[in-house]
């Protein structure tokens, strides 16, 4: 963690840091004649932009800058101009992309070189395609596998946790490496687990590094041999599994094929496990670890939610049993509106475009901003609340734009494994609360590391009991 991210200071120092103003400039002339409006922003400090301020202050910093340009704006950002779309309209002229105006371009920048053709990173129709394809790996009776195989490795994953105050966020990130390396390489996590799941870490925080060099002991540099670790691991695997037909998503991916028999290459399976393991393990242990300490804020919601386990008994759930389970859902729904695993979504484009009137040109970076939507006081009721019952059939906030809540991303490139990851969580908080109780102390306010995915910055140490 770089350390002016990490380091408490003065709140005074930060408010200071936080409200700095910097000349206010256009991003971009628009044409004669067009009629549309410039983009305005400004490049923060010099060389680094706002790259830290995004990072120390994350939704702090979304906010203002939201309050100062509104939904279109552009700042400085890791050595160049970034171009920032917030608020569920300008989210949905992106994301929908009728003209195909936006790539995924901007994906290329960030983590290309540590998550090479990953789903994510692929555009138009080879995204069509490869998705096509990775959809037989998520059909529902492959789910309901999954869900077989996680449950045990949950289980004994939780019963082993430690009582008295352990860092619930690297807990649940172990325990979720345990479940992908079973469930999607159909194998135990072994003695290695620890270093691919370092490598996993490595990769996923290199994307933000400021140095963007291999500098020795940078970021960039981890994020590299991270890369190489993660490709010769899935490597080593990929023959055996050619040639079995298991049930594990390395499996399914072998054999996967479209209606027309099209199917993965050698390094397209490589490349999809390193970002699906990804994917799978670190936005899940996010969202867990969100729901932990939200439920260990209000002990009310965690009796509810614990009640409604115990009533499945002790068998170990299946896909209906967690499907049923209606007080998780709203929890995980809330904890996702308030701390989206992926905050900003990258987008290049790919001619002159307009987004609220405004002027976009070609070539322009773009990230499209989850977080604010989840906070518009347009669209959700005292959006700063942790309020479950928002997502309930009575009231149902997040039907009030088709883009109000998008967690998942949205458009042609919406998660592929959403599902698969909301029942993971599910069954790691179904289990967890049949075994545990767990608080905070009361004046607690977690911290949250916005250095790539949002994660709580002190491990979100909580106190655990047995029931």
């Amino acid at each position: 963690m770089p350390p002016l991210t990490a380091i408490p200071l003065p709140r005074k120092v930060d408010e200071r840091w936080l409200g700095a103003h910097w000349p206010v400039r256009e991003l971009a002339p628009p044409p004669q004649g067009s009629g549309l409006k410039p983009i305005l922003g400004d490049d923060g400090p010099p060389l680094i932009g706002h790259t830290l301020d995004g990072m120390r202050f994350g939704l702090d910093f979304s906010l203002r800058r939201f309050g100062q340009f509104g939904p279109v704006s552009w700042m400085g950002v890791f050595g160049q101009r970034l171009v920032t779309l917030s608020g569920p309209e300008a989210t949905q002229a992106a994301l929908v992309n009728k003209d195909k105006a936006f790539s995924q371009e901007g994906w290329k920048f960030f983590i290309e070189r540590f998550f090479e053709r990953g789903l994510m990173l692929l555009d138009f129709g080879e995204h069509h395609l490869h998705r096509r394809i990775m959809q037989e790996a998520f059909t529902r009776d492959r789910l309901r596998g999954y869900v077989a195989q996680m449950g045990p490795a949950l289980r004994e994953g939780v019963a082993a946790l430690p009582s008295g105050r352990p860092q619930l966020y690297w807990a649940f990130k172990q325990l979720t490496l345990d479940v992908a390396t079973q469930v999607f390489m159909g194998m135990r996590s072994a003695a290695d687990a620890e270093r691919i799941n370092r490598a996993f870490v490595a990769a996923v925080r290199a994307g933000t590094a400021v140095v963007r060099y291999p500098v020795p002991g940078g970021r960039w540099a981890a994020g590299l041999r991270g890369r190489r670790t993660l490709e010769r691991y899935f490597g080593e695997n990929l023959a055996a599994k050619r040639d079995a037909d298991g049930d594990d998503l390395f499996s399914a991916l072998c054999h996967a094929a479209s209606e027309d028999g099209d199917r993965f290459s050698d390094a397209d399976i490589v490349n999809h496990m390193i970002f699906l393991m990804m994917a799978a393990h670190d936005t899940t242990t996010i969202t867990a670890s969100a729901m932990a300490y939200y439920l260990a804020k209000h002990p009310e919601w965690q009796d509810r939610a614990r009640e409604e386990s115990l009533r499945l008994g002790d068998d170990l759930p299946d896909l209906d049993a967690l499907e049923s389970l209606e007080t998780l859902d709203l929890v995980m729904k809330e904890a996702l509106r308030l701390r989206a695993p992926v905050p900003s979504l990258a987008r290049k484009t790919t001619k002159d475009t307009a987004v609220l009137g405004h002027y976009l040109p070609e070539g322009t970076m773009v990230a499209v901003s989850p977080t604010l939507n989840h906070y518009s006081p347009e669209h959700w009721t005292d959006p700063l609340r942790f309020d479950p019952e928002r997502f309930g059939p009575d009231r149902r906030e997040d039907k009030s734009h088709r883009f109000a809540w998008m967690p998942f991303g949205g458009g042609a490139h919406k998660c592929i494994g959403l599902q698969f990851g909301g029942l993971e969580v599910k069954a790691l908080m179904h289990e967890l609360l049949r075994a545990h109780r767990w608080s905070v102390p009361e004046d607690y306010v977690a911290k949250w590391d916005y250095v790539s995915l949002p994660v709580p910055a002190d491990g979100l140490p909580a106190r655990l009991a047995y029931r």
